[in-house]
């Protein structure tokens, strides 16, 4: 029996990422997108965070991509450098067997050395039943806000939650000059 085996994205899982998040915007409510982006453009999203040290992880087994996640910005002004916003997304057939949490705690534990404060997940549909909303509060995320209304896909209207995880300390204490986030600012001043 294969093991599910958590690693660093590359270039080469990208026809894969491409084609379960074209599942997901096609097909789900999780993602805002009306149309799939292609493999060029995912290509460049992947490159961007990649150039920014933000974490990209798939899971895979048996050597095919089950599911992907990644941290990056959660926005662009530079007060907001150490929090990072997540997204998580899994193949159909590969949905409640697990590799979501086991996927995320890799992801939390990639975000928390590079030194970041916060994880906000920004979870479009969240509902209280929403798959995404229940692993999020399985690790530790505490409801932080809601966007009713906030957007319409498949016909229907769709509320935004959001969550955030504290790490490292979270606000209590001040910023670790040696930590990613402090580390790209002082070397962009």
């Amino acid at each position: 029996m294969s093991i599910i085996v958590i690693r660093p994205a590359t270039a080469a899982d990208l026809d894969a990422v491409t084609e379960i998040y074209a599942d997901a915007v096609t097909n789900g409510t999780a993602s805002y997108e009306l149309e799939p982006p292609g493999r060029a453009e995912m290509g460049a999203r992947f490159e961007t965070l990649a150039a920014g040290g933000f974490p990209y992880l798939v899971a895979e087994k048996a050597g095919l991509v089950l599911a992907y996640a990644y941290a990056g910005p959660f926005r662009p002004r530079p007060a907001y450098r150490f929090i990072v916003e997540d997204s998580v997304y899994i193949a159909p057939d590969a949905k409640g067997q697990g590799v979501g949490l086991k996927l995320m705690q890799s992801l939390i534990a990639a975000v928390e050395a590079a030194g970041f404060r916060q994880i906000v997940a920004v979870i479009g549909d969240g509902h209280a039943d929403s798959a995404s909303v229940k692993l999020h509060e399985k690790l530790g995320f505490r409801h932080s806000g809601r966007l009713d209304g906030s957007g319409y896909k498949h016909g229907r209207w769709l509320d935004t939650v959001f969550m955030q995880l504290p790490l490292n300390g979270g606000a209590s204490l001040p910023p670790d000059p040696a930590s990613l986030p402090e580390r790209r600012f002082q070397q962009q001043k």
